[in-house]
């Protein structure tokens, strides 16, 4: 099965207009696809089924459970398959089954190790600032995205977990967040800040056989090897910001086969 990738297109600023890339025959769309939502018209009607998992600015200025369910609600309009913390069972025309979870992942901010949390806690306040989204009526702060990350990451180890019993040949894992610090930024390195884009969840890499994420404006594509199995395959295909040349370099039409 072949599958595009696309995230952080940003387009509530951004111009960028999507393109379908010739034999994919999934689009997946891993997050910070437009903050107003208005971006998303622009993959109705795309000739390929498109999944999508709601980036970190997909809630910006909004309470993060009624976004969620709103989000969900144009997505089901729009006839995309919109996934958090739920999965989807997708058939290859080759016959291939494919299992998809997806989740937001937000950062439990545990990437540096629990001794760290505190710095990594208090430089996330500067984004969680910007992004200023609310949960019943209080801030979405440090404490409420580690309790939502949490939970996040307990369903995923749960659902990874599940043997397959011969429903489905490969599994398919789609973030926002990055799972491993192998996907922070060049450009900041290994410092508190980098634990508000990656999480530590080495030990679930091995249990995917592809593994996609955004929220870097960097792009990825590295193997994490496992005993017994060909190694799992981490990628991310942003295209970021072109005010700061991070769309230089990306791949509109990246296809990924699995």
């Amino acid at each position: 099965m072949k599958l595009q990738l696309l995230s952080d297109l940003h387009l509530e600023t951004e111009t960028f207009s999507p393109r379908p890339a010739p034999g994919a025959e999934l689009l997946v769309l891993a997050g910070d696809i437009d903050s107003t939502w208005a971006g998303y018209e622009r993959f109705a009607g795309w000739p390929v089924p498109v999944l999508v998992v709601a980036g970190n600015h997909e809630f910006d200025g909004r309470d993060v459970d009624a976004g969620l369910a709103g989000l969900r609600a144009l997505c089901q309009r729009l006839g995309f398959i919109f996934l958090e913390r739920e999965e989807h069972l997708f058939t290859a025309a080759s016959g291939q089954r494919v299992r998809v979870l997806g989740t937001t992942r937000w950062s439990d901010f545990d990437l540096l190790g629990p001794t760290q949390r505190p710095r990594a806690e208090r430089a996330a306040g500067y984004f969680l600032r910007l992004m200023g989204s609310t949960r019943g009526g209080r801030p979405f702060d440090a404490a409420a995205v580690r309790q939502e990350a949490l939970a996040c990451r307990a369903w995923l180890e749960q659902a990874l977990a599940v043997p397959a019993r011969s429903r489905w040949e490969h599994t398919l894992v789609v973030t926002h967040f990055a799972p491993s610090l192998r996907s922070a930024d060049p450009r900041y390195g290994r410092q508190p800040g980098t634990a508000s884009f990656c999480n530590d969840d080495e030990a679930l890499l091995p249990r995917a056989d592809l593994w996609l994420h955004g929220h870097l404006h960097c792009r990825h594509d590295y193997s994490v090897a496992r005993p017994g199995q060909r190694p799992v395959r981490v990628v991310c295909n942003p295209r970021g910001l072109a005010a700061k040349g991070e769309d230089e370099g990306h791949d509109p039409l990246l296809t990924l086969a699995l």
